[in-house]
């Protein structure tokens, strides 16, 4: 089991830079079509000027952008003794730094991890979680994001969400710029072409962007939700945990789609749960197979 961990940690090394640079190539091909259908070729020097601002904003400070939209204010000690406790011993026995602990003012039970790695790493949980459950209970979700931190997880989603929105942005500003000026180009059936692939792509990109921010395979809940059993030598408690965490209906003000795949379980709750749209691209695995999963569990 240690050395499927392992592996899976190297996995995830590599996928975060080959995020990077997919984006990085995504970036400069949607520049030079749209520049090419525009005429101007200014368009791909700041696409590819902006990509790499993007992708050094997003390695430093997608952490603080992703704890400002969920609006975590951080916490000391002696505000909850209990819960510093528990993940200091979990960070001792997964052999990590002690991550800080933010408070997000939501009465809905959840949590995330976040921070571009191990030595940075950020734990947040909601107000409603530490209500909620019980010890056993938080310290299974606790591991589980604690997980996260040690399988290199938290980097990838963080940076995900930024990346992802820069695409749908450059998208929209050609959109823009195309119904400004569609009327000025004479360059004929090249241009035509050219200005067409660029419609096309202003439309499929932002999707495209989804997908990949989406790409992180669902395995990664699964995978740290047996590495956080293993970490606290009891499975029920996480799965108790997500019984309570997904039979809560109370609504997630900070919840959003750019982000929603960062929490233990999906925020959405009620008819946003069950939308065709969110079920399209829906970001965890079903909480009763990952239950199943745990409660099968033999440690």
């Amino acid at each position: 089991m240690n050395s499927s961990l392992y592996t899976e940690k190297e996995k995830n090394i590599r996928r975060t830079w080959t995020i990077f640079i997919v984006f990085l190539i995504a970036v400069i091909g949607v520049g030079w079509i749209f520049a090419q259908a525009l005429g101007d070729p200014s368009i791909l020097y700041i696409a590819v000027v902006f990509s790499f601002l993007m992708n050094f904003f997003s390695y430093w400070y997608s952490d603080k952008l992703v704890l400002s939209m969920a609006g975590a204010k951080p916490i000391l000690a002696e505000n909850n003794p209990e819960l510093f406790r528990i993940v200091e011993n979990l960070a001792i026995t997964a052999g990590l730094p002690t991550p800080k602990i933010y408070i997000v003012p939501e009465a809905a039970p959840n949590a995330f991890a976040t921070g571009r790695n191990a030595e940075h790493a950020v734990i947040a949980v909601t107000e409603g979680l530490i209500n909620k459950l019980d010890r056993s209970e938080l310290e299974g979700v606790l591991a589980h994001e604690m997980s996260h931190i040690g399988n290199r997880d938290i980097l990838i989603g963080t940076v995900a969400v930024v990346l992802a929105g820069f695409i749908a942005i450059l998208s929209d500003f050609f959109m823009r710029m195309n119904f400004s000026r569609s009327g000025d180009d004479d360059n004929g059936k090249a241009g035509l072409v050219f200005m067409v692939a660029a419609v096309i792509l202003s439309i499929l990109a932002p999707i495209a962007a989804e997908l990949l921010r989406l790409s992180i395979s669902r395995k990664r809940e699964f995978l740290a939700d047996s590495s956080g059993a293993l970490l606290t030598r009891y499975p029920e408690g996480l799965a108790r945990a997500l019984e309570k965490i997904s039979s809560s209906s109370i609504q997630m003000r900070a919840a959003n789609n750019s982000t929603s795949h960062l929490w233990v379980d999906d925020p959405f709750k009620g008819k946003n749960k069950t939308s065709f749209w969110h079920r399209i691209f829906m970001t965890h695995p079903p909480v009763e197979e990952r239950i199943k999963a745990l409660r099968g569990m033999k440690i």
